[in-house]
């Protein structure tokens, strides 16, 4: 869509005449059909779906792990704050866990997703956060130096060097739970996923309307997702193009 706009202020700025009705047209359909159909919530659907919500845990596990994903450590460090976004599903749920588990080994895993910036680390963030919140971090193990979901699974795993003889748990976005799921199976993680944070309904159902950002940010956030799973698949971080569950 950004690239037909961007032809379309060319042709207009160098007064080429032949195309631009066109593409306008395609544009503006492009926009009128983003705005009317939830295309991203339907794409949405089979990620968030994929794994049960609140699933049934065992009596004993060995350890919970979450994925950072939440916390904006350049925007924390700018307005020396903790700031969170709409993940934070991702902490409390592992607040939730880690008291129902009170001998589970705890796991904090989140460097820094910026390329050229890397000296603002989400786990950082997110320790000062707990405490903010009261909740006790000694006994968390907090996993700086990742920058995306296939990083979190491999320095996790050295760093936490795991027993697997009882279950882990796993906590990211229902969204996002498919390719993490797919990346921990392949470092030879088995864990129990526990997805929150749901953009989408439990049951699929086609409701058009006319929310064109709010349609827009789901539609880039799930394209985001699905590319990731591809590039994942192609590189041979996960051994299929939609993971499910792996055992020990």
């Amino acid at each position: 869509m950004l690239l037909c706009l961007g032809m379309v202020c060319l042709l207009w700025l160098f007064g080429i005449r032949k195309y631009l009705k066109s593409l306008t047209g395609l544009l503006l359909f492009t926009l009128y059909a983003m705005a009317i159909v939830p295309l991203g919530s339907s794409l949405l659907y089979p990620l968030e779906n994929r794994f049960e919500t609140n699933p049934i845990l065992p009596q004993e596990i060995e350890g919970i792990i979450v994925l950072s994903g939440a916390i904006n450590a350049d925007k924390s460090k700018l307005w020396n704050q903790t700031e969170v976004n709409g993940a934070v599903d991702r902490e409390m749920a592992f607040m939730k866990l880690a008291r129902r588990y009170p001998s589970a080994t705890l796991v904090y895993t989140g460097g820094s997703s910026n390329l050229l910036a890397q000296e603002n680390k989400a786990a950082d963030v997110a320790r000062h956060l707990f405490d903010e919140l009261g909740f006790n971090t000694e006994g968390i193990i907090f996993e700086r130096e990742s920058r995306n979901t296939w990083e979190n699974a491999r320095y996790s795993f050295q760093t936490v060097q795991p027993e697997l003889s009882r279950p882990w748990i796993l906590i990211t976005s229902a969204f996002h739970m498919p390719r993490a799921i797919g990346v921990f199976c392949k470092t030879g993680w088995p864990v129990i996923p526990y997805p929150v944070d749901h953009y989408s309904s439990p049951e699929w159902s086609f409701k058009p309307g006319f929310t064109l950002a709010g349609n827009a940010g789901i539609f880039d956030m799930v394209m985001h997702e699905w590319l990731g799973l591809i590039a994942y698949r192609l590189t041979s971080k996960t051994d299929t193009l939609l993971p499910d569950t792996c055992s020990a």
